[in-house]
């Protein structure tokens, strides 16, 4: 079910009213109908990866408890690799399995031995990145001892299942949403209005920029061979608003969400596009999967502790497991690789963290040295999304030789001027939007100490653009195929 459908729209109020004025009180209850929403939440897409999280749950569930009563390291460390591989072996059989089958195949057959190899027709269940790494979080906390697993399996279930986050985050970690699920939870107005105010600014992100923005980037990916280098650059540029509005419009969906049934989930973006460096970046985007790659994979790989060449290795072993993890693609791991490759400098020069705070925080307008800074950031930025959006790895040179030629001082080809220009307004909005609310947790948080005039109006305002500029038929948000 897509959060921007019709279904959706009668969906949520009914979940709403059975929670809040049905089962308020009864916890159980509440819990209950949360993991029944959610499986039909997930069902609506395709009822029969339902029993691949039912499994998921059940093992990790019992995982947990048997490591509760295990104190042997050897027997703790079995009950783990148990969770791990049948975790991940879901994960590597329904994402990696044709990608290694054709690359065995290929490489086998470079040194003259072709082979011909099955590969699978299968579907990718929506989500399964996403609440694998999340219940993961929970066995990795209970077998550190940081967490105490639940005898409540109806909560744990929740936890997995959580509707508004299940198919593309922010990955929970269970140390902060598990036991939100104990708790007795009481209507709260303010939660439930903040909710509000994010899911109308994540579906203004998803539906009018997003949407909008994916009409020329399509056309334009689609027929590179075709456009001169200032058009590419330019779907470049438009892709980097695509994929923010489509991602990070679904995280205050379904973070807001979560806020109407009394949830806090964390933060997942923090207007990224306003960073001064590229390890700036990477603390403002898709922060969930980052810092759950910064706590179960580069601390234990040793961090930034050691030599200067272990550090560099753990450096390019979390971007390259980051970009694998988003698709099984050589796009995806050369933008990986290539986002080391930026963040490798201030490795070396130890300025990694230097731009702790968001950038001109309680000005107005920034330095030309944080102008000049987030110009340099943003454009190597639309350089690695090329790879990402690309289809194959010579679709990406070819599309970023064609930048880099001499025609990228031409004028943009641009064949539907009147669209353009109106995307163009739209994008000039949304930047001015994130800019006056970048101090909040999301654009419009500030809204809620307006007067209400103010706040009204500019609720309609969102509304109204919305209606005026959404796409006739639904649009599938991007990470859902990862």
């Amino acid at each position: 079910m897509l959060f921007n459908s019709i279904d959706f729209a009668i969906f949520l109020p009914i979940v709403f009213v059975l929670y809040w004025f049905i089962f308020q009180r009864n916890l159980k209850l509440q819990n209950l109908l949360i993991v029944i929403a959610s499986y039909v939440f997930y069902g609506w897409w395709d009822w029969r990866f339902l029993s691949l999280i039912l499994f998921s749950t059940l093992v990790d569930y019992f995982v947990g408890l048997s490591l509760g009563k295990e104190e042997r390291n050897g027997r703790r460390k079995l009950l783990l690799w148990i969770s791990i591989c049948v975790n991940l072996g879901f994960l590597g059989f329904f994402k990696y399995y044709n990608f290694f089958v054709e690359n065995f195949t290929v490489a086998y057959s470079f040194f003259g031995n072709p082979i011909k190899a099955d590969l699978l027709h299968i579907i990718l269940p929506v989500g399964i990145s996403f609440y694998t790494f999340q219940t993961l979080s929970y066995t990795i906390d209970v077998y550190r001892r940081k967490l105490t697993p639940t005898k409540d399996f109806i909560s744990f279930a929740a936890f997995v299942s959580f509707f508004p986050q299940l198919v593309a985050g922010p990955i929970e970690r269970a140390t902060n949403l598990l036991p939100q699920f104990y708790k007795k939870r009481t209507f709260n107005y303010d939660l439930a209005a903040d909710g509000m105010r994010q899911i109308l600014w994540g579906l203004v992100m998803k539906m009018v920029i997003a949407d909008n923005c994916a009409y020329f980037v399509n056309i334009i990916f689609e027929n590179s061979e075709h456009y001169n280098g200032s058009t590419l650059f330019l779907g470049g540029v438009l892709f980097a608003f695509q994929i923010y509005g489509d991602f990070a419009g679904y995280s205050n969906i379904a973070i807001g969400t979560s806020k109407l049934f009394g949830f806090n989930l964390m933060q997942n973006f923090a207007f990224p596009y306003f960073s001064r460096d590229i390890a700036e970046f990477w603390r403002r985007w898709h922060i969930s999967l980052s810092t759950w790659f910064r706590d179960y994979l580069y601390i234990p790989l040793g961090g930034s502790r050691g030599s200067t060449g272990f550090q560099i290795r753990n450096i390019f072993i979390i971007f390259i497991v980051s970009g694998f993890w988003h698709g099984a693609n050589w796009t995806f791991i050369v933008w990986g690789a290539l986002n080391a490759v930026y963040f490798l400098p201030l490795l070396l020069l130890k300025r990694n963290r230097n731009h702790l705070d968001i950038v001109a925080k309680g000005r107005y307008l920034p330095d030309w040295r944080s102008v000049v800074s987030i110009g340099l950031t943003f454009f190597i930025t639309v350089i690695a999304w090329v790879f990402f959006r690309a289809e194959n790895i010579g679709h990406a040179f070819a599309y970023i030789s064609g930048i880099f030629s001499e025609s990228l001082f031409d004028l943009p080809d641009i064949r539907n001027f009147h669209q353009f220009v109106l995307i163009l307004v739209l994008i000039s909005f949304f930047i001015a939007a994130e800019w006056f609310g970048r101090e909040g947790k999301f654009a419009t948080d500030g809204l809620k100490s307006k007067p209400r005039l103010v706040r009204w109006g500019s609720y309609m305002f969102l509304v109204f653009l919305i209606g005026m500029y959404m796409q006739t038929e639904e649009t599938p948000f991007i990470y859902f195929q990862f």
